[in-house]
């Protein structure tokens, strides 16, 4: 499982390094694609390959169906990983989730996020003040 959060900065070439503590979970290749809320995902292949199954399941008659299916995989790219641990984010990815320097990179469970800090920022202020009535609504049970 992924988790926690990690600041990290672009070098000149538009590379990441990817904590150390997600490397081996994710492996030497890896998918990257656009995300929700102007981000990034990051998934394993294993991962990769449920969410794709699921995706193919959805009917492509309907139309959100196939708006959402396009967009999810025509911005994925598959990603590998060189000796120091870094990624290349390709320049439309990069466009999407903002990124121009710095960065936050989240575990989210099966995936990795990657933000760019700003739209990191605010979304996490908006989203802390609604936290316990989000979870009040999921009734988590915790």
């Amino acid at each position: 499982m992924f988790m926690g959060q990690f600041q990290h900065s672009l070098d000149q070439k538009g590379r990441l390094i990817i904590p150390s503590k997600f490397r081996e979970m994710l492996g030497q290749s890896f998918v990257l694609t656009k995300g929700l809320d102007s981000c990034l995902f990051v998934y394993p292949n294993s991962e990769w390959i449920v969410l794709e199954q699921k995706l193919k399941a959805l009917p492509f008659t309907q139309k959100d169906a196939r708006a959402f299916i396009r967009f999810f995989f025509a911005g994925a790219v598959e990603a590998e990983m060189d000796k120091q641990g870094r990624i290349l984010i390709p320049v439309q990815l990069r466009e999407h989730a903002h990124i121009d320097k710095d960065v936050v990179v989240l575990g989210v469970s099966n995936r990795v996020e990657i933000w760019s800090q700003e739209q990191w920022e605010s979304y996490n202020a908006k989203a802390a003040l609604s936290y316990e009535d989000i979870a009040e609504k999921l009734d988590l049970g915790i």
